[in-house]
């Protein structure tokens, strides 16, 4: 893959806009370039009558999208030079413009689907995974919060598998996708090409969110058995529904159903391995993005983003597992014993919703 390539590549085939992100070598991770010719993409096609609905795929068998480019945005932190705002304000704007966007968006995932991708896709009309898709919010992992949207997405999942995934940053299977919620059809990876040709076919309706819905009952479905999550849905219910981080922490601790005892140890050890101050604040972002609306979800996110590089542990985390390739970050604190609900507080003081809304179950 040159770099003379270009990094979206866009085409229009049967009243379908096609929008491939064309990276693959870097996991087809976002940069603002990407950002911005996805968003005019998107913004000519609203306005055009001929096209019917966007399809959003990828090339590469790794990765639809692994998230955002976060090296890029270490560097233009310690460079001082403001992209790495820019970069959120105008990531976020592309990922609400997909959540309302008025014409059908079919996002085609194979791959990992982490972050960034998962801001791209979870506001599309119609999530579709192959069985070899990945899907996550790994940010606490390198100090950071699940955002992209996830104060919105995440709360809205069942029960508290929200919470689970936003401060364990777990990724999930095909089955736990459908599961979940946050994909809507399956289809096997050998039939994406059929799919892609059956597109070509289609005759539209004045209905095309419908004919897209008919096509997919044909080829892909909405259920797949052996999804751990669901198996393990009680525990992760009862554990991630206590209040404090350290509190869930205990429970885990003293989980005594011989069926969950093992996923509760991992649990454990995962949680000790991530960045305390994230997971806390990502605790905090969630059960507040509960209450509120897309629009101040984006905002809240935003609010934390423009603390979070110098306050919080992001540039640890980077260095450690993307600079230096240590693998040792030194959280600060180092510890969930010494986080303070002050600490916690003090991100989101000052932030005021424009308005709050009533939860959606998904």
């Amino acid at each position: 893959m040159s770099d003379e390539q270009p990094t979206i590549l866009a085409e229009v085939q049967n009243q379908i806009g096609h929008l491939v992100l064309n990276r693959p070598a870097g996991l087809n991770a976002l940069t603002l370039d990407m950002i911005r010719l996805l968003q005019q993409q998107l913004d000519a096609w609203r306005e055009d009558d001929a096209i019917k609905a966007v399809v959003l795929r990828a090339n590469g068998e790794k990765a639809f999208c692994a998230g955002g480019d976060i090296r890029a945005l270490y560097d233009s932190f310690k460079a001082d030079d403001g992209m790495y705002t820019t970069f959120f304000e105008e990531e976020y704007a592309l990922d609400q413009a997909i959540h309302a966007y008025p014409k059908p968006v079919l996002a085609l995932m194979h791959g990992f689907v982490l972050g960034g991708g998962m801001g791209l896709v979870q506001g599309a009309s119609h999530r579709v995974i192959t069985e070899g898709t990945r899907m996550g919010m790994p940010e606490t992992g390198i100090g950071y919060f699940p955002d992209v949207g996830g104060s919105y997405f995440l709360p809205r999942l069942p029960g508290e598998l929200g919470v689970y995934l936003g401060v364990t940053g777990n990724q999930v299977r095909a089955a736990d996708a459908l599961y979940t919620g946050l994909a809507d059809y399956c289809l096997t990876a050998d039939l994406v090409p059929e799919l892609l040709q059956a597109l070509n076919r289609l005759s539209w309706s004045d209905q095309p969110a419908q004919d897209l819905d008919v096509l997919l009952q044909k080829l892909a479905s909405n259920k797949m058995l052996g999804s751990e999550i669901k198996a393990l849905r009680p525990a992760i219910d009862r554990h991630f529904n206590h209040a404090t981080l350290t509190d869930i922490r205990q429970s885990l601790l003293a989980e005594d159903c011989e069926a969950y005892q093992d996923w509760a140890e991992k649990t454990v050890a995962l949680i000790d391995s991530r960045s305390p101050l994230a997971m806390c604040v990502t605790l905090e972002m969630i059960r507040r993005g509960a209450e509120l609306d897309l629009a101040d979800c984006f905002a809240l996110e935003l609010h934390l983003d423009r603390q979070w590089f110098a306050k919080g542990d992001i540039m640890e985390g980077v260095r450690a597992l993307i600079i230096d390739k240590d693998k040792s970050p030194r959280w600060n604190p180092p510890t969930l014993a010494e986080v303070s609900a002050r600490q916690v507080s003090d991100f989101f003081a000052g932030f005021e919703p424009s308005s709050v809304g009533s939860r959606r179950q998904a």
